[in-house]
C-alpha cells in the first residue's frame, strides 16, 4: 500500500496548475455566483478521460471525446446551469466556441482544451455572454489558490464544494494528486451525472494515465448510485504535467501501484462526497455482496438492491425490510439460490438461509436509524464480491426534482 497524506489545495495542490472561476449569468437563480470554472496547466501536460455511457451525449461530451485523443491536453473549461445537451448542431457550435475562447485567452491550441457543461437539458447556452466572461476569466480569474472557486462554480444542486488532494513520495520525489467534483442527482454507476477534474504533477505517459484513471473510476465513480438515472453529461478528466520531476511512471514499475492507490483514494473520496450530498439524502448505505459465483453476478445483485425504490424508501422510513432486499436479489438476474442467502445489517444477521434470523427486529431498526450503515449479502455460491455505495430516497428528493 502507498503511504500518502491528505494535503490542502485541491486541484491546484499539484505544481504548475492553476484554477478559478468567473460569472457569466448562465443560471436562472443564484445569478451572483460564478458559473464557469477553469483548470489549466501552465506547462505542457497530457490528458485522460472517461465519459457517460448514455447513448444521448451532450455536445461538450462529444467534443471532449475527440479532443482527449490529442497528444497534449492543457486546460478544462466547464460551466454549470446549462447542460448544452439535446441542443443539436447549435450545441456543438457553442461547445466549440467555449473551447476557442479559452484557447485564445490562454494561448493554446484548441484541441488541447476540454469542455464540460452541467445543468438543465435542452436549453441553448447564452454563448455571447460566456465568450466574454471566458476571455476575462482566463486572464484574471485563475491562480494557484483557485481550486475551491472552481469547485463552487460547477455546483448545481450540490450543497457543498467537493475537493481533495494527497501527497506521496515516488522515485525520491514528492508527487501530488488533486481533484474536484460535482454531483448530487441523476447518480448511477457507469459514470453518474457528475463532473470530476483531477490533476497530478507526476510524470506519466498518456496511455498509462488513461489506464490508471479508468481503473480508479471503476472502483469509485462507477460504484455509486443515488437514483439510478444516468446523465447525458457525465465526465471525469485528468491532467498530468510532470512538474514533480520524477522518472515517468510505467505500469510495470512497483511505483505504479503506489500511485494507483493514491489516485483511488482521491476518486473514492470524491465519489463518497457525491453520495453523501445526494439530493434529499438522509442515509449513506454501503451494499456489499460476497459469495457470488462471478463478479458480474455480485455486481448485478448489489446494484439491484442499491437502486431499488422500495428498499430506498424503506431505509428513509427506518424500516429494515429485508424482504425487499431478497426481492431485488431475485430479479437481479444474478445466479441465486434462495435457501443459501444470508443478509446482515452492520454485522447483525437478519436473514439466514433465505429466512428470517433470530435477531430481534428492534435491533435491526436501530441500525437503519443510523445515518450510515452497511448491508452485507452472502450468496454462498463462490468467491466473487462487489460493493456499491447508495442512499435512501426521501420526500425532499421528490421536491427537488419536481421542476422549476
Amino acid at each position: 500500500m502507498a503511504s500518502f497524506t491528505e494535503v490542502s489545495g485541491g486541484i491546484t495542490a499539484p505544481e504548475a496548475f492553476v484554477a478559478g472561476s468567473v460569472y457569466a449569468g448562465i443560471k436562472a437563480t443564484n445569478t451572483s455566483k460564478p458559473d464557469i470554472a477553469f483548470v489549466y496547466s501552465t506547462i505542457p501536460s497530457v490528458g485522460a478521460g472517461t465519459f457517460t455511457k448514455n447513448k444521448v451525449k451532450a455536445a461538450p461530451v462529444r467534443l471532449s471525446q475527440t479532443h482527449i485523443r490529442f497528444a497534449e491536453t492543457r486546460a478544462i473549461v466547464a460551466n454549470s446551469g446549462n447542460a448544452n445537451a439535446c441542443t443539436g448542431v447549435v450545441g456543438i457550435d457553442h461547445a466549440k466556441r467555449m473551447v476557442k475562447a479559452t484557447a485564445k485567452a490562454l494561448g493554446l491550441k484548441e484541441k488541447s482544451v476540454l469542455v464540460c457543461s452541467t445543468g438543465r437539458i435542452g436549453v441553448p447556452l447564452p454563448i455571447e455572454r460566456m465568450e466574454s466572461a471566458i476571455a476575462s476569466g482566463c486572464k484574471t480569474g485563475v491562480d494557484r489558490d483557485g481550486s475551491h472557486r472552481a469547485a463552487e462554480a460547477i455546483m448545481t444542486s450540490d450543497t457543498f464544494a467537493k475537493e481533495i488532494a494527497v501527497e506521496l513520495e515516488l522515485y525520491g520525489r514528492k508527487i501530488r494528486i488533486g481533484g474536484i467534483a460535482k454531483g448530487a442527482g441523476m447518480i448511477d454507476p457507469n459514470m453518474a451525472t457528475m463532473l470530476s477534474f483531477i490533476t497530478t504533477d507526476a510524470a506519466i505517459d498518456k496511455k498509462t494515465l488513461q489506464q490508471s484513471l479508468s481503473e480508479a473510476v471503476e472502483h469509485s465513480f462507477n460504484r455509486i448510485t443515488v437514483d439510478g438515472d444516468m446523465s447525458t453529461n457525465d465526465t471525469v478528466l485528468m491532467l498530468a504535467n510532470g512538474a514533480a520531476g520524477n522518472p515517468p511512471i510505467r505500469d510495470t514499475d512497483p511505483e505504479f501501484e503506489e500511485f494507483q492507490d493514491a489516485l483511488r483514494h482521491v476518486l473514492f473520496n470524491l465519489a463518497r462526497m457525491i453520495v453523501e450530498d445526494g439530493e434529499g439524502v438522509t442515509k449513506f448505505v454501503t451494499i456489499q455482496v460476497r459469495g457470488a459465483k462471478t463478479r458480474l453476478d455480485a455486481r448485478k445483485a448489489a446494484e439491484a438492491v442499491a437502486n431499488s425504490i422500495l428498499t430506498k424508501c424503506a431505509w428513509f422510513g427506518g424500516d429494515p425490510n429485508w424482504g425487499r432486499l431478497m426481492d431485488a436479489i431475485g430479479y437481479s438476474t444474478a445466479k441465486v439460490r434462495e435457501e443459501m442467502v444470508d443478509i446482515y445489517y452492520d454485522g447483525l444477521i437478519a436473514v439466514k438461509n433465505g429466512m428470517a434470523a433470530e435477531t430481534p427486529f428492534s435491533k435491526l431498526q436501530e441500525v437503519v436509524a443510523h445515518p450510515r450503515f452497511t448491508i452485507t449479502i452472502d450468496l454462498h455460491l463462490g468467491e466473487a464480491e462487489y460493493t456499491v455505495y447508495t442512499t435512501d430516497l426521501s420526500t425532499r428528493y421528490v421536491e427537488l426534482n419536481m421542476g422549476e
